[in-house]
């Protein structure tokens, strides 16, 4: 049974390897994706959403469980190589009790949890990243507080340091670090602009403003520019409240390239993460319950901006916010606004073949 199943996972390996020669837009890595699919499980009924080939994700758990109301909501999270996961939590909201400030913590591959950093009162802890070198760097959206709002980052002895202040009016989001571990990116939700700074600390400049990133003022949430990764020479950026998902080439001399827009129509898109470190097909929350503006998805994007829903409400998701990718394993964060705030962190695996025969569609 097991010389089995170790042929049907090779005849699925090279199965994918065929498919990838005939669609190089896929750009997913060969040698990495044979590999996962090896360990990857087959699809199980009722779990995902299938297409020919299977559930495009299967085996939907919830991992880690939070307290709402003192502000365990959380928002961004960071795959970690050592199998822990580092999420922020916002700690304040317009529904839940303003007793608790924000966190940023640590869960461990075991489930353990430890709190990175704390926040004040009626701020929020918004993105996190993690630097090259092990470094984690975290926002903290305090309006009207230019003490306090800005970036920062966990020194050696774990010590928070503001390396970036931001105006007061400004809302700090999403975070990325370049390929060369020199430039921190910092999303802006209400400016329409990405910042940068060296990752060292030092006065923030716009690196690029423009109307593809601003929030839309009639909106119940006003939240432009939101979820922010590096990736392939590029920065890839959501808005929101437009629905988009934007590409950004970083040119030689470090300056913004023109904006594409990879794809649109996705209400309340909020973080993304990549399939691998080569791929640029796309995992993104759609969180439509935070202000009641569309579905609660996880949607699957292709590089040609076609996408398909993998997870919705009736896979458990409940303002889903964040995604993060490491190997096979898929990690959703859900904050829980709707009643009964089940605020929580679910995994699920990824089915290659059946993503992969999704694209073909």
């Amino acid at each position: 049974m097991q010389q089995q199943r170790q042929q049907t996972a090779r005849r699925s390996a090279s199965s994918a390897r065929r498919f990838l020669r005939k669609n190089v837009g896929i750009a997913l890595a060969v040698t990495a994706t044979a590999a996962v699919l090896v360990s990857a499980p087959s699809a199980s009924a009722g779990t995902g959403h299938s297409y020919r080939g299977g559930s495009v994700v299967t085996d939907v758990t919830t991992v880690a469980k939070f307290d709402f109301a003192a502000g365990e909501i959380p928002e961004n999270i960071t795959a970690n190589p050592d199998g822990s996961v580092t999420l922020s939590m916002l700690g304040s909201c317009a529904v839940c009790e303003r007793t608790h400030g924000p966190q940023l913590m640590r869960i461990s591959a075991s489930g353990q949890r430890t709190v990175l950093a704390t926040g004040q009162v009626g701020e929020a802890i918004s993105g996190n990243t993690r630097g090259s070198d092990g470094t984690v760097y975290y926002s903290v959206w305090a309006p009207g507080n230019a003490a306090r709002n800005g970036v920062y980052k966990l020194l050696p002895d774990g010590t928070p340091e503001r390396i970036a202040a931001l105006a007061p009016d400004s809302g700090p989001n999403g975070l990325a670090v370049d390929a060369a571990g020199r430039t921190l990116y910092i999303a802006d939700s209400l400016k329409g602009t990405i910042w940068s700074v060296p990752v060292s600390g030092g006065s923030v400049t716009p690196w690029l403003t423009d109307a593809a990133l601003a929030p839309v003022p009639t909106e119940a949430l006003p939240i432009g520019a939101n979820g922010l990764r590096f990736h392939n020479g590029a920065l890839w950026a959501t808005n929101f409240n437009k629905g988009t998902l934007l590409r950004i080439p970083v040119t030689g001399a470090g300056a913004a390239g023109p904006i594409r827009q990879v794809t649109g129509g996705l209400p309340n898109i909020d973080d993304i993460s990549f399939l691998t470190p080569r791929s640029d097909v796309v995992f993104a929350a759609q969180n439509g319950s935070s202000s009641n503006n569309g579905p609660d998805r996880v949607v699957v994007i292709y590089p040609n901006g076609t996408y398909k829903p993998v997870l919705t409400s009736a896979d458990g998701l409940a303002s889903p916010s964040a995604t993060a990718v490491r190997g096979d394993r898929l990690y959703i964060t859900d904050g829980g606004v709707p009643e009964p705030h089940d605020a929580k962190l679910q995994t699920a695996r990824i089915n290659f073949p059946a993503l992969l025969a999704g694209a073909a569609h």
